[in-house]
């Protein structure tokens, strides 16, 4: 996919009041650690991140997205009445129906001409919500179109853990422990056609492939809205979805660089989908990327679901790491497996 006339105007994004540590989390995982004769400190030893966040009991994903909205919208300077689109893509969902985008759209007072509706594609839908709006944008058939999100670890992790602490063995550790890295975020992406840019942040394009043979090796179900009245269960088989990942990022890579007739020296910057330590040294080494190219915050807001590449290129821009000329790459994949990467000449 090319883009021509695609620009990122700006982000937005919220941060949840609550920091839970990963030594929070393991002084409730205690029983099920001295039944396993785990070590205090394993689980930031397994997976990089030292603290996450959670929303407050109660909040909704639509509140969070309205505030990550409100923030793009003020810091682009477009009038809500040139929103064309809104897309959520969160996993976390406040109902099955409607869309939580009708939230959102109506929080931020959006014209009842703009198009709302939801996407879910696990870690990718804030990326495929980017694709559908710069489609419509490169279309002719709107100006402007924000994509949103909002997820929740919290009830999730409460969950796992309980389970843990009734189940306490290696099988049910290795199948839940990339559970216990969630965290909680809100993020908004304002695009807009070149006519409106400001910024000069132009969407060049990207490429997608999957892996959907290996639909099964990491599910969160059933689907009941967040928060659950049920009981949900997630489970993850760790390894597999890194090798299978690293495959299928690759090959995605290799069209990626085809595709936007990249240099030899190029990407000059990566933000990648934040999984944690792990997935970050195997992918860069994969695709042969310098640590440095990359910028990261799994350690510290752990990892996010759709919000956290985003949320992540927002902080990297904030902090002066992505810096005018530069091209930033976008990697993102999800459970499924999908792979989606998007160019951005920054």
């Amino acid at each position: 996919m090319r883009y021509h006339n695609v620009f990122i105007q700006a982000f937005g994004y919220e941060l949840p009041p609550n920091v839970v540590t990963s030594e929070d989390l393991e002084r409730r995982l205690e029983p099920a650690y001295q039944k396993l004769r785990f070590q205090k400190g394993q689980l930031e030893a397994i997976t990089g991140i030292r603290e996450r966040r959670y929303w407050d009991p109660g909040f909704t994903m639509s509140q969070g997205a309205v505030l990550a909205g409100k923030k793009a919208l003020d810091a682009s300077g477009i009038a809500t009445r040139d929103i064309g689109m809104l897309v959520y893509g969160g996993v976390c969902r406040d109902h099955l129906e409607p869309a939580t985008a009708c939230a959102v759209a109506h929080g931020l007072a959006l014209s009842p001409d703009t198009l709302v509706y939801d996407v879910s594609n696990a870690c990718l839908g804030i990326l495929n919500g980017m694709v559908l709006v710069a489609n419509a944008i490169e279309l002719g058939q709107i100006k402007a179109g924000l994509v949103v999100s909002c997820e929740s670890a919290r009830q999730i992790v409460d969950t796992t853990i309980r389970r843990l602490i009734a189940s306490p063995d290696m099988d049910t550790f290795k199948k839940t422990v990339a559970t216990l890295t969630g965290g909680s975020g809100s993020v908004a992406v304002l695009l807009t056609h070149a006519s409106l840019s400001k910024t000069g942040h132009r969407l060049k394009g990207g490429a997608a492939k999957n892996a959907v043979q290996h639909h099964k090796l990491c599910i969160w179900g059933p689907d009941t809205g967040i928060p659950s009245s049920g009981d949900q269960i997630m489970e993850t088989d760790s390894v597999a979805v890194l090798q299978n990942g690293v495959n299928l990022g690759m090959e995605t890579y290799a069209d990626f660089r085809k595709t936007l007739n990249l240099s030899p020296d190029q990407p000059d910057k990566v933000i990648c989908h934040q999984v944690g330590a792990t997935h970050q040294r195997n992918i860069l080494d994969a695709v042969n990327l310098a640590p440095e190219k990359d910028f990261t915050t799994f350690k510290f807001l752990g990892n996010i679901g759709t919000v956290s590449l985003p949320i992540t290129a927002a902080i990297a821009a904030e902090r002066g790491f992505l810096l005018p000329g530069d091209m930033v790459a976008f990697l993102g994949i999800g459970s499924g497996l999908n792979c989606l990467m998007l160019g951005v000449d920054w």
